[in-house]
Parts: structure tokens; sequence; C-alpha cells
């Protein structure tokens, strides 16, 4: 199956491979600010990665930088999203995505953490109200 060509690792289905901790130079964590994206987290394309003035810097990104850049232009999506789309661990996608985060190619919306969303029976309580309008 895999194994050891000329001193590069080959997947003979899938053609060269690339390790992951090669992606991310080695790191585990994204950012120097340890930044956590949830697998819901929602990511757009920041400022820098819209053609705006840091459009210029994006010459000088990685492809799988680039790659998830494109995913992120055709249409906002969630970290988990993102790893299955590029085809790549949600570990690295995290790390990628602090870096586009960092340089401002990308912006992320955390999810709403579940103590601050409405409790069912509030919601509840306005739909019954709606409805003897």
């Amino acid at each position: 199956m895999g194994g050891n060509v000329d001193g590069r690792w080959y997947d003979g289905e899938a053609g060269p491979l690339v390790r992951p901790y090669a992606m991310t130079g080695g790191r585990t964590k994204p950012g120097p600010h340890g930044v956590r994206f949830d697998l819901i987290a929602l990511v757009a394309v920041g400022p820098g990665g819209a053609g705006g003035a840091g459009a210029g810097d994006e010459s000088l990104l990685e492809p799988e930088h680039r790659a998830l850049l494109g995913l992120c232009r055709a249409e906002t999506q969630s970290v988990a999203e993102l790893a299955a789309e590029a085809d790549l661990p949600v570990g690295v996608v995290r790390v990628l995505l602090g870096d586009l985060l960092e340089a401002g190619h990308v912006k992320v919306s955390r999810p709403v953490p579940p103590a601050r969303l409405p409790e069912l029976r509030i919601l509840r309580e306005v739909i019954e109200g709606l409805r003897a309008l």
C-alpha cells in the first residue's frame, strides 16, 4: 500500500503523501494565542482574504491555506465542513485556520454557548402567544 519511494512517502492509489505535521510545521495548536476552534464555529473570508488590502499576502500562503481560503470564499462553513471538504484532519485545519485568522484572511464566529440560549419553555410560551394573536 504505502511505502518509501526515493526518500518520499508514496501511496499507490493516492500518489505522494504529505504528513499532517509537515502542513502545520509540527504545530498542534492554532496560533500563538492558543485560539480554540469549535467544530461548529463558522469561518468566513475576512478583510484580508476578500481581495482587500491584505490580498497581496495571499501568494505567500501554503497550498493548504489557499485551499481553505477558497472554500471559505464559496460560502461560510463550519470547521467540520472545511475539514471534510479539504480532506484534512480537523487538528490540521484548526492550525491552518489559526494562521489565516492571525493574518486577517478569515473571520470566525463562535457558536452561542448553550447557557445563553433561551429555555424551551420560553420559546413555547412565545409561540403560544403568537398563535393567540
